[in-house]
């Protein structure tokens, strides 16, 4: 579910921020079973611009498959707020991002959190259950998870965790997270941006019509991706993903959201 045109270990980034847009902070999470590799290209162009930005590593993330069935989901989302929050202290107005689980994580923080706003990349509130196969009338259920192998991919991929060895517990937390989260999305007041791609293979369709029906956010615009597949972010549709949130992030800093406000209309940019 992750790759990378980076040959780099997985490891936390962080830059500090410099010139008149220091002060506007950028918490991005990556994915399920990745490592900041999976977003580094994004997370480097907010740098570039200024922004002061942080994806730290998930605990069990980017390293051996065994090490992800020793956390639960809990310890993800922590890692995650525990960043964010540094961040925040730091700078005058800071967002939350993510991709795929990513994109979850971010929404509860979100809920949680007075953020500046929320922009999310193919968010992930349910999956396709590859482990689980039919065959005549018996049930099947695979130990662990399969490898998605998506159509045409134009990034490399990398060695930040093995997806072929997910272990099913570690499945079972993923469930887990998306229930949390689903019950977190009506406080999320802040301003949402979401890039869905056009040929998503691994997130299925349900996952935005659980967003429009319960996030409490007065704004919400859906931003189409149609040339790439799971991992946008690495994709042909980046130059989109950059463009658009970093122009996301710049309109609304400085714009406080007023919780309990329900949700509007969403804005579709093809």
């Amino acid at each position: 579910m992750t790759g990378s045109s980076t040959p780099l270990a997985p490891a936390a980034f962080s830059y500090p921020g410099h010139g008149s847009n220091a002060g506007i902070g950028v918490a991005i999470c990556h994915g399920f079973t990745g490592s900041p590799l999976s977003v580094l290209p994004w997370a480097e162009h907010l740098a570039r611009q200024g922004f002061a930005v942080s994806v730290p590593l998930l605990p069990g993330h980017g390293t051996d498959w065994r090490d992800l069935a020793r956390h639960g989901w809990q310890d993800w989302y922590g890692a995650f707020e525990d960043s964010y929050l540094e961040l925040a202290a730091r700078t005058r107005h800071c967002y939350v991002a993510g991709l795929s689980m990513g994109g979850t994580i971010a929404l509860r923080a979100a809920a949680r959190h007075p953020v500046a706003g929320v922009a999310v990349v193919n968010l992930g509130l349910s999956f396709y259950d590859r482990r689980v196969r039919y065959i005549g009338l018996l049930k099947h259920v695979q130990r662990t998870t399969v490898p998605v192998q998506e159509p045409n991919p134009t990034a490399a991929a990398t060695e930040d965790g093995d997806y072929s060895l997910t272990p099913l517990e570690a499945v079972h937390q993923l469930s887990r997270l998306f229930k949390a989260a689903l019950r977190d999305l009506p406080a999320v007041a802040a301003p949402a941006l979401v890039f869905k791609s056009a040929t998503d293979i691994v997130v299925p369709p349900s996952s935005m019509e659980l967003l429009r029906k319960r996030l409490g956010s007065r704004e919400l615009e859906v931003v189409s991706l149609p040339g790439s597949g799971h991992v946008a972010t690495l994709d042909v549709d980046a130059g989109l993903i950059f463009e658009q949130s970093v122009q996301f992030f710049l309109q609304h800093a400085g714009s406080p959201a007023a919780p309990g406000r329900p949700a509007t209309t969403t804005t579709e940019t093809p």
